[in-house]
């Protein structure tokens, strides 16, 4: 019996499990569209034509960025060769899938449109590293940490749309307490830790927080103190995601004041892995960053 081509072997294990969020499941696609393409030798312009689009159109449904449409898998299966009806039915199911919502939808109301990606990215990650220079990361708030940091950033939102805000971040770091959680491992710049926020009560209970959040197995906290000079790299925070499924790649998400900036091509993801790298070495080691923000706590008494 001929063994099952490897994109068949991908596209299955999400039908036979069928979890994952549509963001990623449009990235599987994308990848294994991506593949076959290749395989066959086929460039983005031939491609484009059997769709009736641009290459840039193309590009985007191959990285995940783009709506898959049933369509348009089915034509591009044809023209790579892909004409086993099983395997198109399990394609064309998976892209059925990828039209539904998130469970984050509920907050569209709220939710910039360029940070809905990240969630989706985030529910299917099985590595999350994160440096952060001014807050402590969102997925290791407490929620009266979180009502500052909201009320920061949206000062004259009424007070019903920031509790959702609030809300949202929260249900957020559900995900880290789940069977299959994915492993957290954070760098939080000094000043983060030192810039206080709400208040000592308020302080106290994130210090407490952060403590016990670095004693789970899938948490891993470093402290990056004022005296390391690679802090300047990063040029602020960044966010790598690697996910369990093989053909996708890392994707390094850069949030801006008012946008944010998603990078999967290689030379990208290879710079800022390079940079997340040199900050863990040079951070303190986590039972030292225990020990500092043990620190910060006896420190507000």
């Amino acid at each position: 019996m001929a063994a099952e081509p490897s994109g068949s072997l991908s596209i299955k294990r999400y039908i036979e499990h069928p979890k994952g969020s549509p963001t990623v499941l449009r990235l599987v696609i994308g990848a294994q569209l991506r593949r076959l393409r290749k395989e066959c030798g086929i460039d983005l312009e031939e491609a484009a034509k059997a769709i009736r689009g641009s290459t840039a159109k193309v590009s985007r449904l191959e990285r995940g960025q783009g709506a898959c449409k049933e369509r348009d898998v089915a034509d591009l299966l044809t023209l790579y060769g892909v004409l086993d009806e099983e395997e198109r039915a399990d394609f064309l199911a998976l892209t059925r899938r990828t039209s539904t919502r998130g469970w984050w939808h509920q907050y569209s109301d709220i939710l910039p449109h360029w940070f809905d990606r990240h969630i989706g990215l985030e529910e299917a990650a099985q590595l999350i590293r994160t440096y952060e220079v001014q807050f402590v990361p969102g997925l290791l708030q407490t929620e009266e940490y979180a009502r500052t940091v909201v009320l920061l950033g949206h000062p004259r939102a009424s007070a019903e749309e920031n509790e959702r805000r609030v809300r949202l971040r929260m249900e957020r770091q559900e995900l880290l307490g789940r069977p299959d959680a994915p492993r957290l491992w954070a760098v939080l710049d000094e000043g983060a830790l030192r810039r206080r926020l709400g208040g000592p009560e308020v302080m106290r209970d994130q210090f407490r927080h952060l403590i016990e959040m670095a004693g789970r197995p899938n948490v891993t906290i470093q402290v990056a103190p004022f005296s390391i000079s690679d802090l300047a790299a990063a040029g602020g925070p960044v966010t790598i995601l690697r996910f369990p499924e093989p053909d996708l790649p890392d994707v390094v998400y850069l949030e801006q004041l008012t946008s944010a900036l998603y990078l999967d091509k290689e030379e990208d993801v290879d710079h800022y892995l390079s940079i997340m790298d040199r900050l863990c070495a040079a951070a303190q080691t986590p039972a030292r960053s225990l020990e500092f923000l043990t620190e910060l706590l006896d420190e507000l008494g």
